[in-house]
């Protein structure tokens, strides 16, 4: 009983934020943390990056829809790897409705084996 009352509290603090747009951005956040291994990582300007095949994969999985467009986008493409280097960033691009969608996304910390990073918006 107490359980189905802390599902309908956070439901309705999220869907206070502003809509559907709101609850997926409550819901997802807009951070992620993945791992630089021979698996992940590439280099982009002699620094150690995030594939950037990683960084596409992990928004259109992660982020449908997409928290400040509130609707499905499509196939997700990056320029080039997110470099290892906290402040770094790079502008992935996709459609939604036909329209380009920019997303970009910026390093919050990064380490020699790990790399968080976030959209801008």
């Amino acid at each position: 009983m107490q359980r189905k009352h802390m599902i309908v509290i956070g439901v309705t603090a999220t869907a206070l934020v502003g809509g559907s747009a709101g609850v997926t951005y409550a819901v997802s956040g807009t951070q992620s943390t993945t791992g630089l291994d021979r698996y992940t990582a590439v280099t982009v300007d002699g620094h150690k990056a995030l594939s950037a095949d990683i960084v596409e994969g992990r928004i259109g999985s992660k982020y449908q829809p997409l928290p400040w467009v509130g609707r499905d986008i499509g196939p997700v493409s990056c320029p080039s790897g997110l470099k290892a280097v906290t402040g770094a960033g790079i502008t992935c691009t996709a459609k939604a409705d036909g329209k380009w969608v920019e997303i970009p996304v910026r390093v919050v910390k990064a380490g020699d084996t790990s790399i968080t990073w976030k959209f801008e918006r």
